[in-house]
């Protein structure tokens, strides 16, 4: 077996494989012998696909990562013929006929499909712990939290099953399991990246797929593959300039970057992830950026509102999208009650409900627009809080009786109270991705630091509308400065 398959990033791989020291059936094996070895402790890959990726294997390979492992996550990326459940128990045994043409586009690259990864129901809260699925643990520490929903994804990089993996995010999905697992991730501008058929708009325009990784240069390289409308796209963003990878090579010149480590859309920050958006903006200051603490002004009790009332909106009509699909009426016990209730929410929700979120996410966007022509970039912590312990976000008895009362008595009062509450403190520990979902701009999450039990806190650099170029450019420089590829959780198995 290849030993040194942990020592390299996607494309090393791929050069290996090219060069022919290696063959793509060694990568395959060496994936599937780790994923056997340690996935039964994580829970990080809910189906495989072995046989498929040894039979991809004998086609001719091509494109940048030629014969690299790969994993797709278990929501929103169609894999003809495989499971796509979105950890769903209603979407037990649903399999599309089509690959999405993202997935067309991982496997033009070269990528070998070797399974899929765990995310939590629908994708809507930012852990991974599924009642269908199970839970995902984190590989730093197991009594913690990957993140979500890209956990799935997440673990099984950190871990070394694979070097890279699919995920999406529609409210800091990559980002938030890329701080909590030590990894680079970038969630690009809104419609850089196609979505799947079956989506359109995708919460509103939120969500944008990418790819979490080990490495700078393999999301850049990622990027490069995948970007570009498909047909019939609803939006649409200006091409790059260049390819994403030369923009490693490319100083990125001295940068004006805003940095704060105030809560964007909760209360409080944790005094570890104060110190690691302040030693991110010490190090940026020493590599001949101009550093200032600002931060936009936000009404952040209206956005949280209108971002839950567009989630449940979209809720409503993936739950109705699932019995489509199913070919039966989807009824409470067929998914968790928190995304029922969302979906009761949503399905009460008026036209103007509606209306006044969209208003909301649209004056967001021109309001940040605003503060970034003071800046070009803006600091913050990933998280607010560092990855939170397993069962955080579990109902209590009081919590689980008010659903239940929801679910038999859905008066629309009733659930604008919930709504309401719900905006209170939901986002207490994840409050600092979901501005740039609602905004459209790229952001990412970059590993810069480690607190004192050993748990990765990373930080948050967003950029104007359509400047990954600008992300990929400092990342590189960072990831020089600080490199972080040789940090890994401590083997378990």
């Amino acid at each position: 077996m290849f030993q040194e398959y942990e020592n390299y990033d996607g494309l090393g791989l791929a050069e290996l494989v090219r060069d022919g020291k290696v063959q793509a059936t060694d990568l395959v094996d060496c994936a599937i012998k780790r994923i056997e070895a340690r996935n039964p402790r994580l829970n990080a890959v809910v189906h495989k696909m072995y046989d498929q990726a040894l039979a991809a294997c004998r086609q001719p390979l091509e494109g940048p990562f030629a014969g690299v492992p790969f994993l797709v996550k278990d929501l929103l990326a169609a894999v003809a013929g495989e499971p796509l459940t979105a950890s769903c128990a209603f979407l037990d045994g649903f399999k599309p006929g089509y690959d999405s043409e993202l997935v067309r586009r991982y496997k033009r690259c070269g990528l070998i499909l070797l399974g899929k990864t765990n995310s939590p129901e629908f994708g809507v809260m930012p852990i991974t712990e599924s009642a269908f699925r199970g839970a995902t643990l984190n590989p730093w520490n197991p009594n913690h939290t990957p993140g979500g929903s890209s956990g799935g994804a997440a673990a099984a990089v950190a871990a070394g099953l694979v070097p890279l993996a699919h995920g999406n995010d529609g409210g800091g999905s990559i980002r938030i399991p890329a701080s909590c697992c030590g990894l680079f991730g970038l969630k690009p501008t809104r419609g850089r990246n196609p979505l799947d058929v079956s989506l359109c708009e995708g919460w509103g325009g939120f969500v944008q797929d990418h790819v979490l990784t080990r490495s700078v240069r393999d999301s850049a390289a990622a990027l490069d593959a995948t970007h570009g409308p498909d047909s019939g796209a609803p939006f649409h963003v200006p091409p790059p300039e260049r390819p994403y990878l030369d923009e490693l090579a490319r100083e990125p010149g001295p940068l004006r970057i805003a940095f704060s480590s105030k809560s964007l859309f909760g209360n409080s920050t944790h005094p570890d992830c104060v110190a690691a958006v302040e030693d991110a903006a010490k190090l940026c200051q020493s590599l001949g950026h101009q550093v200032e603490e600002a931060s936009p002004d936000i009404d952040k009790a209206y956005l949280i509102r209108s971002y839950l009332m567009m989630i449940a909106v979209d809720t409503a009509q993936m739950i109705e999208a699932a019995g489509q699909a199913m070919s039966r009426t989807p009824t409470a016990d067929g998914f968790e009650a928190q995304t029922w209730t969302l979906g009761l929410i949503g399905r009460k929700a008026n036209a103007t409900d509606y209306a006044e979120a969209i208003e909301a996410t649209r004056m967001a966007a021109r309001g940040l627009a605003g503060f970034f022509e003071g800046c070009d970039l803006f600091l913050t912590p990933t998280l607010a809080h560092p990855p939170v312990s397993l069962g955080y976000f579990d109902l209590t008895a009081s919590e689980s009786l008010q659903l239940a009362v929801l679910r038999r008595y859905p008066v629309k009062a009733l659930l604008d109270k919930a709504l309401d509450e719900l905006s209170k403190d939901v986002f207490e520990a994840t409050a600092n991705t979901m501005l740039f979902n609602m905004t459209g701009q790229p952001a990412m999450s970059v590993p810069l630091c480690w607190n004192g039990a050993g748990l990765p806190i990373g930080v948050q650099f967003a950029a104007r509308f359509g400047e990954e170029a600008r992300l990929f450019s400092l990342a590189g420089q960072l990831e020089t400065a600080r490199p972080w590829f040789n940090k890994r959780p401590p083997k378990r198995g």
